[in-house]
């Protein structure tokens, strides 16, 4: 970013953490200004079937994905509320729509930032700041690269247009939803997936 002419920060934070997140928040202040966008993308997993899952693997996921959210959202939004302007993009999953063996934590955080989205939406609309999120499906990844060809097959099964998607197609749409062609929209959760899940 600094090579393109752009001024930059680089924080390390945890964002389950609200005192971290306000102190990063001021930091940004004092070093970049206001924030008028804020993209919600912090997330873990820890993957294993109800009955073997450990409490504190629900909770981890939970504060990452669902307290991280809620608290750079309830931070960062103020100087947006003071301007009357800002837009939330929240990075959620399918499987907080759809479900996914094994992932029970994580469903149960990304649908609760579904409603999240939608609720928090409804509150700020007023100051005309827009509130959305992005369900990626299945992207190529570091991870999905690790798949064995059977698992991978099955996968792209699954998909209608048979591909994983690209970390572009996600970066797109929450490109759009920061941009004054998406002004008009907001409370959504639009699913970047191929198709998996069509309601």
């Amino acid at each position: 970013m600094r090579e393109a002419g752009r001024r930059a920060l680089v924080l390390a934070l945890d964002v389950s953490d609200l005192a971290a997140v306000q102190e990063a928040a001021a930091r940004i202040a004092a070093d970049l200004g206001r924030v008028s966008i804020l993209v919600n993308n912090a997330g873990i997993t820890r993957d294993q079937l109800l009955l073997r899952m450990k409490p504190e693997d629900w909770n981890a996921v939970l504060r990452i994905n669902l307290d991280g959210t809620f608290h750079c959202t309830k931070v960062f939004t103020k100087d947006m509320m003071r301007a009357r302007w800002g837009r939330v993009v929240n990075v959620s999953s399918v499987v907080g729509t759809m479900g996914n063996v094994g992932q029970a934590n994580y469903a149960a955080s990304k649908a609760a930032v579904h409603g999240f989205t939608r609720s928090v939406a409804r509150e700020l609309a007023g100051r005309n700041i827009t509130v959305n999120a992005v369900a990626p499906g299945y992207i190529r990844t570091a991870m999905t690269e690790g798949l064995d060809e059977k698992t991978r097959e099955a996968l792209l099964r699954s998909i209608p247009l048979g591909r994983l998607g690209l970390p572009e197609d996600v970066a797109t749409v929450a490109g759009f939803l920061t941009g004054s062609g998406a002004a008009y929209i907001t409370g959504q959760v639009i699913h970047v997936d191929g198709g998996m899940v069509m309601a």
